[in-house]
Parts: C-alpha cells; structure tokens; sequence
C-alpha cells in the first residue's frame, strides 16, 4: 500500500438547520434515547443499519440532496428541536447526586477499566466486564456523579467472528475508523493533538488522547498509534486482550500509569479513583509516586493515604482469571520506576504478591490492587463470599467471612436495553419514574396495572422481529460461507415466531456449559419437536481466540443444528454484539444460564431479559442466588456441586430437560378463550416487580457513591486537613502498631462461666492481654462469642469490644464485659486484639490480629 505524506480530515457538511446532529452524534446520550435514535433513523433506516448504528459515519454517507431535502422539512426540524432540548434540559438539570450529597462541576471519581461496552459502534468491548463498565457510566451520567473514564482506545479492538463451513470460529480484525466514530480528539491550547508519554525499557511510548462523551460524563481514550512511536509500539493499543504477556504488561502500564498522566495533562484532578478489575492497578503505583515527590511524603505516608481513596472492583472468581507476570519481566518494566517510590526491587515485587520465600513467585495484579485499595468488592453476594476465601490469605489469621472484601450486585442500564415497545408500554403505565427511579420498589408494583393484553402483544411483537433478525442474519452468514441455494432458502425456513423461543448467548468459555442442553440429543429433539408445544433455541456468543476447547463447543452446536429435526428449532448467530444481544434479550421467551457454580461472578444478561419481559432459567450461581425465586424464574438444581463434573453435568442436563418439558413449555402454552397464557403472564410480571427494581445499574452505582465513593471522599478530605497532619499522625501510629505487634499477648482467659446457663442469663468474660508498648488506645479487645458447630467452630458469631478495667503492670491490662444469651444450645466463645484508631476505615486495614491460643 501508498503511504500518505499528508493528512486532513474531511467531516459532512450539513445545512445550517441540522448542525444540531452533529452536536448530538458526539454524546452517546442518544444511544439510549428512543426519539434521538428515530431522528437518526429517519435520515436513513437503511444506512443507519449499514453504519451499523454510528451516527458520524451516517451524517457522512448520506447524500447531500437528502440532507437539503430535511433541512426544508418542518416535521424534521420540530422534531430535531425537540431532541436536542431533551438533551440540553438532561445535561443542565438537577440531579440525584447534586440534590442529596453536593454540587460539583470538576470530576471527583475516576473510574478506570480496561474496556467499555457504550454502544455497537464502539467496538472495544470484548463482553461482560465492558458491557458493566458502560451501563456503570451511564448511570453515572443520569445520577449526576462527578466522575470520568479512564481507558484504551483499541485501533482493532476485540475480534469479529464467522464460522466456516465446518462450524470452526474463525476471527479477523477490521480496523476501526476512529475519525467516523462518535469520539473526539483531545487538542492542547496551541491545537495539537494532547498526549502524555511513559518511560518502557531504554525508549518513551507516547500516547494521544480522545474523548467519548456519555451523557454528563467524559471517558478519555488512550491510542499509541501515532507517528513518535516505533511499528512495535504503535500496536500497544492495537486489539483488546490480544498479544502475548509483554503486550498485557504494556497496555496495563499505559492504562494505570498513562490513564493518571493523562487526568493531569487534561487539568482533571479526581481524589476518589476507582479500578474496574486489576488491569489498571499499576495507577495506584503512579499516585503513590506523585505524591512522594509534589507532597514530599515518605513511601508509607504516601501510601496510606492514596489507598483510602481507592477502590477496587473484582470480577474474577477463580485465580486463573487474573494477571500475573513473572519478576523478570515486571523488572524489565519498572527497574527505574521503583526508584520513584524509594523501595528496593524485592520491596516493589511484595506489593503484588503474598509473603513469597521464593524470588520467582509472579506478581498479581489483583493483590496489587487490593494491598492499594481500602474499599475492594465482588460482584453478586455469591461472588463476594468466593473473594473472600480466594483472597484470605492477604489477611493473616482472619477468618474468611471476616476478609474485608464486601460485595455489590452488578446491574444493568435499563433504558440501554429495553425495547421501545416496552418502553411506551412502561411509559403509559408506570409514568416517568421507571426512568428516574429505577430501583424504586413502589414504581415496578405498577406493572400490574398493565393489561395482559398489551404486554403479551407487545412481547410477540418482539419475538416477531427477534425471528425476523436470526433469519436474515443466518441467511447472511450462509451466503459468506458459500452455502447451496437450498440451505439459503432453508435459512427463511429457520425458526418460528408464535413458538417458545429460548436464548443463550455469552462467552463461549467451557465452564459457562454452551453444549448442557445437548447432553441428551434424542431427549432434546422429543422436547423440541412436540408437536403440541414446540420450542427453540437461539445460541450466540464468542471463545477466546487461544482457547480451543471453546470453539469446540460452539461447533458442536452448529453441527447439531444442521441435524433434519433441529435445523428449524436450533440456530447459531455469529458475531455476538451489543445490537445482537438487544435483539435477544427483547424477543426470547426464556433466558437460559448454565455455568458450573460458582465459576460466574455475577452475569448481566439474564437481568438484561426481565426488564423486557423475558423470564430466567439458570443453575444458582451469580446475580441468580439473588434473584431467583419460584415467582420470577426457574433454577437448574439448587446449588449442588458434585466432585464428579460428568455425573453432574448428567444430573443437571436431566434436570434442565424436566424444568422444559414439565414445567415451562405447559405453563407458556397453557391458554384459554382469549388464547393468553395468563399464568406466563402472571410470572413475567412477577419477575419484573421483583427484579427489575434490585439488578438496575443506578441502584448499582448509588451503592456504589454512598459505601465507597463518598466515605473515601471524606477520608481523603480529613487526611488533607492541617498540611497533611492527620495523614502523618495515621501513619505514625501505624508504624508504631506495626513495629510493636509482637508484643500483643492474650496471656488468660476467664474460665469462671458457668456450663449450665438459661437463655437470658447474663455472664461477664474477662480476658489479661499483654500490650507491651502499646497503649489500650491503640487496640480493640474482642470478645466472639456464640453457637458452636460439630467441630468446636464458632457459627456466626456476635463481637463485643471489651473494656479495660484494670492496669495489672507496666503494659498488662484485665478487660472484662458483660454479655447475654439470647439462644440455647452449645456455645463458645474466644478473644482476640486488633489495631483501632479513629481513623481506620476498617479495623482489618492494618493486616495485624492476634487470637488467645488454645492453651488458655
């Protein structure tokens, strides 16, 4: 190919009257406006689909006789004029968070994440920790959050999918057209593209920045694809979770430590900062940095205070899913930059690992992470309680359910995904707070008012054009793979649109069980054939490019599909995308989920079918343990798992064969004179009032700004205070604790409790504990006391501060206090020391604990 010399950008010209699309275009707000989406469809419905949803590209392709034919049409221009005031009135109103917490026009919260599902024609999302991150800003937008995004602006980003003939995934990698993309590039104040650079092994990689608006909320790109950097370097940001270990090492360098360099070189000066996964745990490493050399802080004080002000999401379930590079190639990288944090190399490399003897042990991302953050999460109830033991041993000596790792249940951005059908449908009969209160409880009992006449139309309706969708995609991929003009016409045949339609799409990973329900061929065939109550199934969804048994699973689904009974009940849909899951998640019937628990953290598109009146079946695992009742779905099992992966695959295919034959497909056609299925009706409407309000993303993200972003605002505000002095004096303390632990003895413990007690009765436990240097100020003494299990385990146990009563010797106290017993049964109790301070946001923070040992 010709290289170009020189560049310009060549942008549409549209007539004074529409320059308000232009505005538009560039804020993603439309992407989830129904009547922004129409103005953009009514240029041209056909462009727009092959634009695939990108209003630049179709301000650009539509011809100028058709734009001046809209700049004359008074019906357009009303209608453009409206728009753009629902836009104006949205970005200048008052929000939830201006009207309960404070005003602030500066981003406080930066929220950090490797990928961002905002809309189709945005592709640097691979699935569901972007699809997450992109209804998490959105939310943001609509409460008012002061925040902004942080992250890698891919020039290929995540892979495009077809199968050949044999049903093996293939993948290529279009490249994405940045400058017909609703995304703007970054100009410094002589008109320059804006960049930041980072220091890589004897070189400096620069990056230029872009901006993606999304409703209230900026997220800002980083893209290496610029002429001062080497071939090598320019393909940093080339693909989302492509390349080897250096190209992850590189991108997450360039997210962590570029993203905090380019919130400075953009004026933006967040004090809460947010990492959506361990991918950008290395911005932890460049606040420690800056604060060292601007505040003239030591590493410890610098620390401290930039992890109360973090907070660390993480979606990984098991510890295969998390970045780990070896020591050799992390010195590669940081050799020099450890010199910055005034740490020895071995010093650096324990900030991402475990007490490792061993020089080679690798360096977790995830540790890095939480050993940064003084707020860290997990993603359903499930998933938090997974964390908790997979993490315990970062936290010496404390009991599992006691790891401070809360959770907060992921969510969806409602009107991302629910169809205009159903949205007039809640418009006429929930009023306007479905949109501004979404998690409000009282709003969903209204769906009850709605007719069951016009739900179930509206449903249909739905399924309709779902059936319509599957038949001209599978006709396209048919055509692509050089298909006969019989299997083309068969594609027309394919599917049905009045029969129960069941979903599954997601990432073709094995332990997410694609190929479960094709465990029983012969079983599933009696099930999809009966003639008097047929169903199908829709499958879509990705493998990672290196895993292979992954696309074996999705081969194994299009040859069953070629089968002569199946080919019209199963389909494959190639190419799983934001537009594709819509078209799923608005027409299915049923959303089926089957991943071997607890291997989902949380899931989003099964909450992705309820707002559209779609009903659940999955095994108990992620979001499901939450949602699932007998009201608002089905459940596979009831959280089982076998130690034998066959039998339990067999028991759980088998069960999920009886929920379809005896329980769904009677109940969905199971109609009377009017020919409704009232009682599936009845169920949609249960899942809808039950779930809708609970697995929303602003329920999600007021959690998120009241438990996490705001107390670590206020932390961060107090340790400021006085030049920095409630920082030093946190710090001081601490390294005194530190220093003194050993000394910390549980030296007796009372043993005048009576074995016979009554329910009511009160006893006074006391303890001698030796404090050595430290002062009773410094430390809780904790008295756990409850039933005990077969095993002499405390169960659930209460936790009572004891009181120092009195100074038996220099360092040597007696506390003592009073309890009751409020159940009967065989109780226990022990005594245990932690760190407290006023300022600890958590007693657990410090790492330190010491527990009365068994020979008292």
């Amino acid at each position: 190919m010709v290289k170009a010399l020189r560049s310009f950008r060549v942008t549409p010209k549209l007539p004074e009257e529409l320059a308000k699309l232009r505005e538009m275009a560039n804020n993603l707000w439309w992407s989830w406006d129904d009547d922004a989406i129409r103005l953009f469809q009514r240029l041209d419905r056909d462009l727009w689909d092959e634009c695939h949803h990108n209003p630049i590209a179709l301000l650009g392709a539509v011809s100028q006789d058709r734009m001046e034919k809209l700049a004359k049409d008074d019906g357009y221009i009303a209608q453009l004029d409206r728009v753009y005031e629902s836009l104006t009135q949205y970005l200048k109103s008052e929000t939830w968070f201006s009207r309960n917490h404070f005003k602030e026009s500066s981003p406080l919260i930066a929220y950090f994440s490797m990928e961002f599902g905002l809309t189709e024609c945005l592709p640097i999302y691979s699935g569901g920790l972007g699809i997450l991150a992109g209804d998490h800003v959105k939310s943001a937008s609509e409460l008012g959050l002061p925040m902004v995004g942080i992250g890698l602006l891919y020039q290929q980003g995540y892979f495009q999918q077809y199968l050949n003939k044999d049903g093996w995934q293939q993948e290529f990698y279009p490249n994405n057209d940045f400058y017909n993309l609703p995304i703007q590039l970054v100009h410094d104040d002589d008109g320059n593209p804006l960049k930041i650079n980072l220091d890589f092994p004897g070189r400096k990689v620069h990056a230029q920045i872009w901006q993606v608006n999304v409703g209230r909320i900026s997220v800002y790109m980083l893209d290496t694809n610029i002429a001062e950097n080497n071939l090598h370097d320019r393909k940093i940001t080339n693909q989302l979770y492509g390349g080897d270990k250096e190209t992850r090492i590189q991108q997450e360098l360039l997210l962590g430590i570029g993203g905090v360099r380019a919130l400075e070189a953009l004026g933006i000066k967040p004090i809460v900062f947010h990492m959506n996964e361990g991918h950008s745990a290395f911005l932890a490493l460049e606040r420690i940095a800056r604060a060292i050399e601007q505040e003239k802080l030591d590493f410890h004080e610098a620390h401290l205070m930039v992890r109360q002000s973090n907070i660390f999401t993480t979606h990984t379930p098991v510890p295969a899913g998390i970045d780990e590079f070896l020591p050799d190639l992390v010195e590669k990288y940081f050799s020099n930059y450890v010199h910055r944090l005034h740490l020895t190399f071995r010093e650096f490399l324990d900030l991402g690992r475990l007490d490792a003897p061993q020089q080679i042990a690798p360096f977790n991302m995830a540790l890095l992470a939480i050993k940064c953050a003084s707020f860290v999460n997990g993603v359903s109830k499930l998933h938090g309680e997974v964390s908790r033991r997979m993490f315990q041993l970062a936290w010496k000596n404390l009991p599992a359910e006691e790891v401070p790792i809360s959770h907060i249940t992921n969510g969806v951005h409602t009107r991302s995904w629910i169809s205009h059908e159903m949205a007039t449908l809640y418009d006429r009969y929930l009023g306007p707070n479905w949109i501004n209160k979404p998690a409000d409880q009282s709003v969903w009992k209204r769906v009850d008012q709605i007719p069951d006449e016009e739900l179930w139309q509206t449903h249909e309706r739905r399924r309709e054009r779902l059936i319509a969708f599957a038949r001209r995609s599978l006709r396209r991929q048919l055509e692509r793979r050089g298909a006969l003009s019989s299997e083309l016409d068969g594609a027309l045949e394919a599917l049905n649109p009045d029969i129960l339609t069941i979903g599954f799409a997601r990432r073709f990973a094995t332990y997410k069980r694609g190929n479960l329900i094709l465990r029983d061929i012969e079983r599933l065939k009696s099930i999809l054939c009966n003639r008097a109550r047929p169903l199908q199934i829709i499958f879509a969804g990705k493998a990672h490019p290196k895993d292979n048994e992954g696309k074996e699973l999705i081969k194994q689904i299009v040859h069953v599909a070629r089968d002569e009974q199946l080919r019209r009940h199963i389909v494959f849909l190639e190419n799983y995308d934001i537009n594709l899951a819509r078209y799923l998640v608005q027409g299915v019937d049923v959303w089926l989920n089957n991943p071997l628990r607890p291997m989902e953290a949380s899931g989003t598109s099964g909450m992705k079918v309820v707002f559209n009146g779609g009903i659940n079946i999955s095994t108990l695992d992620g979001w499901w343990v939450e949602g699932f009742s007998r009201q608002t779905g089905w459940s596979i099992g009831m959280g089982e798992v076998y130690d034998n992966l066959e039998y339990q695959n067999d028991v759980e295919a088998n069960a999920l064969y009886d929920l379809l034959e005896k329980e769904v497909a009677p109940l969905f056609y199971e109609r009377g004179a009017d020919d409704l299925p009232r009682r599936w009706i009845d169920k949609m409407k249960d899942s809808m009032q039950g779930l809708c309000p609970r697995f929303n993303t602003n329920r999600m993200v007021k959690t998120y700004a009241e438990r996490f972003y705001l107390p670590a605002f206020r932390q961060s505000k107090i340790l400021d205070n006085r030049g920095m002095a409630e920082l030093k004096e946190l710090s001081t303390w601490s390294r005194k604790v530190d220093r003194k632990w050993d000394q910390v003895k549980v030296l007796e413990l009372s043993n005048n409790v009576s074995n016979a007690l009554a329910v009511g009765d009160e006893v006074t436990v006391d303890a001698v504990v030796r404090l050595g240097d430290l002062d009773p100020a410094d430390v809780n003494v904790q008295l756990l006391i409850g039933r005990l299990d077969a095993n002499g385990e405390l169960v659930e146990p209460e936790r009572y501060s004891m009181n120092s009563v009195e100074d038996l010797s220099p360092g040597t106290y007696k506390y003592a206090v009073k309890v009751a017993f409020e159940g009967s049964g065989n109780h226990g109790f022990t005594v245990r020391v932690l760190p407290d301070y006023r300022l600890l946001l958590n007693p657990y923070e410090p790492g330190l604990v010491t527990w009365a040992e068994n020979n008292l």
